[in-house]
């Protein structure tokens, strides 16, 4: 059985503005999981670039993705990840992304090339 996909918001954000690395996300897409935290990110990033709330909000939620509930296991990796994350800049939102992965055993898909760097026990996928 494959692993399941978990998806940072960079790869979501591929995909919803057809950027390079889309074609590597759009076949993991349906049942793949994503963070409430990467959701609330997604949802942002897209008020950002000027699409209407109602519009953002209704294309985030047709995505056929799993939305985790960010827990309070998740919290705990998330704070625990900041010492081995914090020399590559990665925010809460990373981190709640890999946490999530961590605790599901799955692979994380990502635009951030600086998780290559990351030695978690978890597969990261770099989509560009």
């Amino acid at each position: 059985m494959a692993k399941p996909a978990v998806l940072d918001s960079s790869a979501v954000l591929a995909v919803f503005f057809s950027e390079p690395g889309e074609e590597i996300v759009v076949p993991v897409l349906q049942g793949a999981l994503l963070s409430t935290v990467n959701l609330a990110e997604v949802h942002t990033r897209m008020l950002d670039r000027g699409v209407p709330a109602q519009v953002a909000w209704k294309r985030m939620r047709s995505v056929q993705c799993e939305v985790c509930v960010f827990t309070d296991e998740q919290a705990r990796i998330a704070a625990e990840l900041m010492p081995s994350t914090r020399p590559y800049g990665l925010s809460l939102g990373d981190r709640a992304c890999l946490a999530l992965a961590i605790q599901r055993g799955a692979k994380v898909y990502t635009t951030d090339r600086v998780w290559k760097n990351l030695s978690l026990g978890i597969e990261i996928e770099v989509i560009r």
